[in-house]
Parts: structure tokens; sequence; C-alpha cells
């Protein structure tokens, strides 16, 4: 029998432009990783424009950081997605606050992503090792990482949050790739196959 595979969920608002980018570019990392199937990454939007594509300048950077984005339709956010995660990264610590509104029990386990990030950033290899599965791994790191809240120089909400490009002008779509690529090696390297 194989191991149920993890699961990471994304969430912004829309579920158009930044959700769907952290789902595409981390299902795209994860497989490399692990192996395609190991771990699932989906996206949702706490005010999706269900059934909508990808924006059109995300989809054109996310393509052009070597990702895809083709067949991707968004949905809205509800409690059992969330209950199902096993990692819920979110956009901004606002969508960490409704996500936990749907599921309290959350709160171990959901993180901004540049929060994640900045979390993961000291842990070794060696705190890494050890999981038999990708979900045991992905429950592994949200522990890691909860442990570390508190610890060592807060966030801010600005370096803590991705910047919402949704009807703005390209350099705020072009602000938020750079915050998510800046933060994706460590992001990667944390949840990928240790």
């Amino acid at each position: 029998m194989t191991a149920a595979p993890g699961r990471v969920l994304t969430v912004c608002t829309g579920n158009i432009c930044r959700s769907p980018f952290l789902e595409r570019a981390l299902q795209a990392e994860l497989d490399r990783s692990w192996g395609p199937g190991a771990v699932e990454v989906a996206s949702a939007g706490t005010g999706a424009l269900v059934g909508h594509p990808m924006e059109d300048q995300a989809r054109a950077l996310l393509e052009a950081n070597g990702y895809a984005a083709d067949g991707f339709r968004a949905r809205a956010l509800g409690a059992a997605l969330v209950a199902d995660a096993d990692l819920v990264l979110t956009a901004t610590r606002a969508h960490r606050g409704k996500v936990l509104a749907l599921h309290p029990r959350a709160v171990r386990y959901t993180f901004t992503f540049r929060e994640l990030a900045h979390l993961v950033a000291s842990l070794t290899d060696t705190d890494l090792a050890g999981a038999a599965s990708a979900a045991d791994h992905l429950a592994r790191v949200a522990s890691l990482a909860a442990g570390e809240r508190g610890v060592g120089v807060p966030l801010s909400d600005a370096d803590a949050d991705i910047v919402d490009p949704y009807r703005r002008p390209p350099e705020v779509f072009e602000q938020m790739t750079t915050q998510i690529m800046a933060a994706l090696p460590a992001v990667v390297r944390a949840l990928g196959k240790p």
C-alpha cells in the first residue's frame, strides 16, 4: 500500500494571482524532489473568482519563471480543504486569520508563505531528516516551523505578506513575483525530500 500524498494548500483572495503562482511553483519543485504524486499542492481563495483562469500578468510571470498554469481554475476556500491539508500557506497574515476562522486547529500548520521561509531558514539537514513519507515530512516541517514562532526577530506584515497585484500596475506583479521567488528556495529546501 502506498502512503497517502502530502497535501499543501495555498490561499489568497481571488485565487487567480498569488495562490495559483504558489501552487504551480511549489507543485513543480516538489514533484522534482519527491517524484510526481507524493505531494499534492492545491489553492483556493477567501473571495475566489470561482472558475476563472489565472490572471494574465501573473500567468506570464509564472511561465517566465519556468512553471505552467495550464488548466488552472479558481476555487473557493472551505473548511474541508483546510482540514485535509498537512500544510497551509497563505499570501498574507489576513488570509491566515481567515483560514483559522474556518478551522482553528489549523493554527499548528498554517503560515504565510514568506513567514514559513523565514522560520525554516535556520533548520539544518539533520532537523529535516527522518520522515517516512512526504505527508509525514510536511507535518514535521510544520511542527518545526511552529516551534520557531516567537524565536528571533519577528517579521513585520510587510515582510510576512505577499503584495496583492490584482488590478494594479505591472510593477506590482513584478514585486509579487520577486517576493515569491526570493522565498521559494528556503521553502522548497524545507519541504523537499531530505
